[in-house]
């Protein structure tokens, strides 16, 4: 099994309220000068949400979600810290995760 952690909120707010794109980017580059696979994603409208049961309150946002979904849990409470209003949380799947 493999272990997903991500970060939850409206695309409105990741691309009008905070700068994702520039710490996404950041990331990025920290990855590439340590050698390090990517091991994230930004996915618009994630599907996996709708799976994970009533219990979340995520499930009551807009329907334009977009998630930041990481196999590092550590980074995924970073963002938390840095970006202050998501949802977080995890799953587990029997495959890789490959967004579309």
């Amino acid at each position: 099994m493999y272990n997903y952690y991500f970060a939850v909120a409206s695309q409105t707010f990741f691309f009008d309220q905070e700068p994702i794109e520039e710490i996404l980017r950041e990331r990025t580059q920290y990855y590439k000068s340590s050698n390090k696979d990517i091991d994230f994603w930004f996915v618009l409208n994630p599907d996996f949400i709708s799976v994970l049961g009533n219990n979340h309150q995520y499930l009551n946002m807009s329907n334009s979600l977009a998630a930041i979904i990481s196999c590092d849990k550590k980074f995924i409470q970073w963002l938390k810290l840095r970006v202050g209003f998501v949802s977080t949380g995890s799953f587990q799947s029997k495959s890789i995760f490959l967004p579309n």
